[in-house]
């Protein structure tokens, strides 16, 4: 377990998956976003969240492009991450299974939150989840914001001392630095990643997160981060984040707006054949597709 532990640390995207003008799953186009992301060096990779549409595909797909991330996974030293967002308890428990026993590295787990159910219930799905994989690291997503779903930092560390397999919590609070800093000094052995686009990436950092779960269009410019911050250049790293911050800022005022600006990034960096998201989407306007170019013509140098 150690060794996935120190796979899941550091810069790990979460797939997007690409479609057809007609709007069907391009298969070949998942193919070549995984091996691509895998190429700029990563050592983790999550799917399905958010950032995949999880809550546009139906069952069959899902199952394929999992299928289809764990053969591309399997013969190389990366981590897939797969994701375990099912409402029911039921599902969760078959789709936790399934995942590991075809190979999954670690689980990630988005707590249950449509029709707002109970706070006891939610605890009993998550703790019920843990216990259907208990030998597989498994990530609790904490996403307010998209879910409304609370849980304290004192909540965490008492599961995590009930489940040993609770070993990461991606913390997409706004702002994320107070849970961080709450479950960092906790005392137990979970450890943080920030979601919700790094856009707190540096102050993350600096209370100890030890990982970041951004979407995949341009995964090198957070590496760059990255390295650069864990090389001792902190001004280097701060002032990279710094330059990319306002078009983070815009673009996640709505996550379907930040799906769509990524996969429009994506097609013109000639990863994915068409920038497609599955209706209800949010189209670009003309300012925001003129952003994206800005964006691409700023950090050209930084791709790979």
């Amino acid at each position: 377990m150690n060794d996935v532990l120190t796979r899941i640390s550091g810069i790990c995207p979460v797939l997007e998956v690409p479609f057809t003008p007609a709007g069907d799953v391009d298969e070949d186009g998942f193919r070549r976003v995984v091996d691509h992301v895998i190429r700029t060096g990563v050592s983790a990779v999550m799917f399905p969240g958010f950032a995949s549409e999880f809550h546009k595909l139906d069952d069959a797909e899902r199952e394929q492009l999992t299928s289809l991330l764990l053969d591309a996974t399997a013969p190389t030293d990366v981590a897939a991450i797969v994701s375990v967002p099912d409402h029911a308890t039921t599902v969760a428990l078959r789709r936790a299974r399934q995942a590991v026993a075809q190979g999954a590295d670690a689980v990630n787990l988005l707590p249950p939150y449509f029709l707002s159910p109970p706070p006891h219930q939610v605890l009993h799905h998550v703790e019920a989840v843990l216990d259907a994989v208990p030998e597989t690291p498994a990530i609790l997503q904490y996403a307010p914001g998209q879910t409304g779903t609370a849980l304290t930092a004192e909540t965490i560390h008492a599961l995590a001392r009930r489940h040993d397999n609770l070993r990461f919590v991606k913390v997409e609070a706004v702002p994320p630095g107070p849970v961080i800093s709450a479950i960092s000094a906790g005392g137990s052995n979970v450890a943080c990643l920030v979601g919700y686009a790094g856009v707190q990436m540096p102050d993350a950092l600096r209370r100890g997160a030890v990982g970041v779960q951004p979407g995949c269009s341009f995964t090198e410019i957070y590496l760059d981060i990255w390295n650069r911050w864990h090389a001792g250049r902190i001004d280097e790293a701060t002032e990279l984040h710094r330059r990319l911050l306002p078009y983070l800022a815009y673009w996640m005022q709505d996550v379907e707006l930040i799906v769509q600006a990524e996969k429009t990034i994506s097609m013109r960096r000639g990863l994915i054949d068409d920038d497609h998201c599955r209706s209800p989407r949010r189209p670009l306007d003309a300012e925001e597709t003129a952003m994206v170019q800005r964006f691409l013509d700023e950090f050209r140098d930084h791709f790979r």
